[in-house]
C-alpha cells in the first residue's frame, strides 16, 4: 500500500516537472520573466507536495508499528494462558482431593502336569481417593476387586490378588476395601513419613521382586519411612512397623515385626548402587492353626505351622544406561533363622531392560528363583509364580510396551517346577497372561 502511493506521487512530479518545459513551447508569447516565475511557483507546490507525502508514509509506517505489535501481544496471550479463576471459597477443598485409577483387563492360560490346562480371562478395578487433610497430613482410600472364598463359614478376600474372574454367568463382582491409611509427615523432621491403617507395603523390593511380598500386599498396622542424604550423592533408607495378621479374642494374636535399611549410592552418569538388609519377625505363627488353608506350601501338620519365621533378608542392585536404556541387574537373598526344617532359604536374580512409560517405550524383565518350602510365608509370596507356592523354582519373563499415554501391554510367562515331598515325583508349571492396562 505504502510503494503504490509513493509510485503515485512521482508519477505526479514527473507530470508537473514535463508541463514546466513543455508550456513555453506552446505558449510562444509569454515571457522569460513570466516562464520564471511559474517555474517557482510548480517548484513550491511540489516541495509542498513532497512535504505531505513524507508525513502519509511517517503516518502509516506509525499505524503499521502499533499494528504489528497488538498483533504480538495477542499470540503471546494465545500462547501463554492466564491461570483460569479458582473455585469458590466454599468449593475450595476439591483442591485437595485428588481421584485416580485403573483398569486391568487379562487373558491367563495355566498347565500344571497331571491337571487339566485352564484358560480364564480376568479383571481388575481400582478406584483411589487421596486427600490432603493440612501441610503435616494425608488420608488416602482404595476400593479394588477381589475374589472371595468361604471358609468355615467364613468369607475371605485373597490378601494377595486382586483379580476376579469372568464368568458364573455374569454374576456381580465384588469390590473391597483395598487401602485405608493416614500419611503424617511432619515439616520438622524431613524425610519421615509415619502410616498407619491398610497401607501400602513399606519395605523396599530390588527390581520390583516379589520373593517375599506380593506386588499386590497391603498389610494391616502402623509403619514408618524415612531418608536421610549423606553428601551430595548418597542417600540412606530406613523402615520399619508392626502389623497385625490375625486377631484372636482368647489367644494371643499373630503379628509381624520388621525393619529394613539400605543405602543408594549415585555414581554418576545414571549409575548407581544400592544395597541393604532386613530383619521379619513373625510373632505367634508357630502351632497356629491354618483355618484358611492359606499354608501353600509351608511345613504343616494337622493344619498348624511347624515352624516360627523370623527371616533375615540381603539384597543389592545396580543400575545404568545401555544405548540410551535405563538396566538394572538385582538379587535378593533371605533365610528363615527359626526353622527347624530343612526348606530354609530362598533367593532370586534378575535384570531389567528399559521402562515403559512414554508412548513407543518398552521394558523387559526376567529374574530366576528358588524358593525352598519354609523359607517365606508363603500366604504372602507371589501369588502367579508357581500357583503361589513355596517348595518352587523356576524362570519368570516379562514383556511391556506403553502403546498410548496411560495405556499399556504387557505379556508375562512362568516356566516353573513344584518341588514335591517325596515320594510325589516334581511337576512342571507354566503360566501365561496377556495384560491391557489403563490408567487415569
Amino acid at each position: 500500500m505504502q510503494r503504490k502511493e509513493s509510485m503515485r506521487w512521482n508519477t505526479v512530479k514527473f507530470a508537473l516537472w514535463a508541463a514546466a518545459f513543455v508550456w513555453p513551447a506552446t505558449t510562444g508569447a509569454q515571457t522569460v520573466e513570466q516562464f520564471r516565475k511559474e517555474l517557482e511557483a510548480h517548484k513550491k507546490r511540489t516541495a509542498e507536495l513532497e512535504n505531505r507525502i513524507n508525513q502519509l508514509e511517517a503516518g502509516q509506517k506509525l499505524k503499521e508499528r502499533s499494528l504489528s505489535q497488538r498483533i504480538n501481544e495477542v499470540a503471546e496471550r494465545a500462547e501463554v494462558k492466564e491461570p483460569a479463576a479458582g473455585l469458590p471459597d466454599d468449593l475450595k477443598w476439591l483442591e485437595k482431593i485428588k481421584i485416580s485409577g485403573d483398569l486391568r483387563y487379562r487373558y491367563e492360560y495355566i498347565d500344571l502336569e497331571d491337571r487339566t490346562t485352564r484358560n480364564r480371562n480376568r479383571i481388575r478395578a481400582r478406584l483411589m481417593i487421596s486427600a490432603m487433610v493440612n501441610d503435616e497430613w494425608d488420608v488416602a482410600f482404595r476400593m479394588a476387586t477381589g475374589e472371595t472364598d468361604l471358609i468355615d463359614d467364613t468369607l475371605i478376600a485373597d490378601p494377595v490378588s486382586t483379580n476376579q474372574t469372568l464368568g458364573k454367568f455374569s454374576s456381580r463382582k465384588d469390590f473391597w476395601l483395598d487401602l485405608a491409611y493416614f500419611d503424617y509427615h511432619p515439616t520438622a523432621v524431613e524425610g519421615l513419613n509415619v502410616l498407619g491403617g491398610k497401607i501400602e507395603n513399606p519395605f523396599h523390593v530390588v527390581g520390583k521382586n516379589q520373593l517375599m511380598w506380593d506386588g499386590d500386599l497391603n498389610p494391616e498396622g502402623v509403619a514408618l519411612k524415612y531418608a536421610k542424604g549423606l553428601g551430595e550423592s548418597a542417600t540412606v533408607h530406613v523402615s520399619g512397623g508392626g502389623f497385625w495378621l490375625n486377631e484372636e479374642s482368647s489367644d494371643a494374636d499373630t503379628s509381624l515385626w520388621g525393619v529394613q535399611a539400605y543405602l543408594k549410592q549415585d555414581l554418576g552418569n545414571s549409575d548407581y548402587v544400592l544395597a541393604g538388609a532386613g530383619w521379619y519377625d513373625y510373632g505367634n505363627l508357630q502351632s497356629l492353626e491354618d483355618e484358611f488353608g492359606i499354608g501353600f506350601g509351608n511345613t504343616l501338620v494337622d493344619d498348624e505351622w511347624v515352624n516360627d519365621y523370623d527371616i533375615l533378608e540381603l539384597f543389592a542392585e545396580y543400575g545404568t544406561e545401555v544405548a540410551g536404556l535405563p538396566v538394572a541387574l538385582f538379587g535378593t537373598w533371605v533365610e528363615n533363622t527359626a526353622a527347624t526344617t530343612s526348606g530354609d532359604t530362598a533367593w532370586l536374580a534378575g535384570a531389567t531392560v528399559g521402562k515403559a512409560k512414554d508412548p513407543g517405550s518398552w521394558q523387559f524383565g526376567y529374574d530366576y528363583r528358588d524358593v525352598e518350602r519354609d523359607a517365606v510365608l508363603a500366604v504372602w509370596n507371589d501369588s502367579d509364580f508357581a500357583a503361589g507356592r513355596t517348595g518352587a523354582e523356576g524362570h519368570v519373563l516379562r514383556f511391556g510396551y506403553q502403546a498410548f499415554k496411560n495405556v499399556q501391554f504387557a505379556l508375562t510367562y512362568f516356566c516353573n517346577e513344584l518341588v514335591e515331598r517325596a515320594p510325589e515325583p516334581d511337576r512342571n508349571y507354566q503360566r501365561f497372561q496377556a495384560d491391557l492396562k489403563l490408567k487415569f
